[in-house]
């Protein structure tokens, strides 16, 4: 197994670092024009790929021009529109409701700090912060996917297994000033090289510093399980 750098604070900076010079490029793979498109854009990718939502947002933002549009569709309509997103009836839902909020409590605008988004149907944490970093340049925390939540334990960053306790522990090792860049290099080394159930430690730029590293530990962390 790889082995960890003597505190978790350096195993980070390090993670950094390391996965800057991989991917230098490293940004948001969403595609959106606006706060409103993006903030949709975030609720359907919940448990679904970001390449799907993008495929589904295409037509979806050509149909839907703010706020109102979205509030006042019928919601089987709007449903449909979503049929290839996981979990389309709810987040038709969703993006219903939080447009209806959005239109009277927010004067049209989606709303810039974490108490107000998360009042929103369908925005949680995970959500406000990709909300607040990309539309409103606002960043108070570091997001928390399935991504980041792997390799953070992977790596031995966290014992937690859940993301608002993961994110409050990445929030005490990881630079301040790369809170937003951390989840973006996890997502791409999450995609491209560790990933779920087959990762590729024979080709990863952490596998020296990995405690899970599946040449010698028989743990995947990320898990608990055995490899």
């Amino acid at each position: 197994m790889g082995t960890p750098l003597e505190s978790r604070t350096e195993q980070a900076e390090e993670l950094v670092d390391r996965l800057e010079e991989a991917y230098p490029d490293s940004t948001i793979s969403l595609r959106y024009a606006n706060r409103l498109e993006l903030l949709i854009a975030v609720i359907l990718s919940a448990q679904c790929t970001d390449e799907r939502v993008n495929k589904e947002t295409k037509h979806l933002f050509e149909k839907y021009d703010g706020p109102a549009d979205y509030a006042n569709a019928p919601q089987d309509e709007l449903a449909e529109d979503l049929s290839s997103i996981t979990y389309y009836n709810s987040k038709a839902g969703y993006i219903k409701d939080s447009c209806e909020m959005i239109l009277e409590e927010h004067d049209g605008e989606v709303p810039d700090t974490m108490d107000e988004l998360t009042e929103l149907s369908g925005v949680g944490r995970k959500t406000a912060n990709v909300v607040l970093q990309h539309g409103h340049d606002v960043v108070e925390g570091i997001v928390v996917d399935t991504h980041v939540q792997r390799l953070s334990r992977r790596l031995g960053l966290t014992e937690e297994e859940y993301p608002e306790p993961i994110e409050q522990e990445l929030m005490d090792l990881v630079p301040e000033g790369y809170w937003q860049q951390f989840t973006h290099l996890c997502i791409d080394h999450g995609r491209a090289t560790c990933t779920a159930r087959n990762p590729d430690c024979s080709d990863c730029v952490l596998a020296d510093i990995c405690p899970s590293e599946k040449g010698d530990s028989e743990i995947d962390l990320a898990s608990g399980e055995p490899w």
